[in-house]
């Protein structure tokens, strides 16, 4: 049996793990991320943590130095909102990293995963950012 990464990198043909059209890709991680959301049936809490951010995927057996120092940790019940959030306060923030950071995610349409999520209905791009 093929293993779900491989499931999922292929766009739902394990055998395209490395070949498949980006986008799909993208659509599939947002596709897979939506059954455990929808497993928990709202029973979750989502933690992102923004420190030592790399431009380099964590499947990535050698990634790249971190660019980015810490943002902060964000919390919420809703997986698209906190996923949008972050990209907004990177897109917000001053670090001097930004720009490679930034390029890495729209050379590779990163926020595509956000927009496919949403659409699937496994959340939404609204958000309110509390500061406590």
């Amino acid at each position: 049996m093929e293993s779900l990464k491989a499931y999922i990198h292929g766009a739902g043909d394990p055998e395209k793990i490395w070949t498949s059209d980006h986008d799909s890709f993208l659509e599939s991680m947002a596709d897979a991320a939506g059954s455990v959301v929808s497993y928990f049936n709202g029973n979750l809490v989502y933690i992102n943590v923004m420190k030592n951010m790399s431009v380099d995927c964590d499947c990535c057996a050698v990634a790249e130095d971190p660019c980015i120092a810490d943002i902060g940790v964000l919390a919420s019940t809703d997986p698209i909102a906190i996923d949008q959030a972050c990209i907004d306060l990177v897109y917000a923030c001053t670090d001097p990293g930004k720009p490679r950071l930034l390029e890495r995610i729209e050379s590779r349409n990163g926020v595509h995963t956000i927009e496919a999520a949403a659409a699937f209905g496994y959340g939404t791009r609204e958000y309110d950012l509390i500061e406590v």
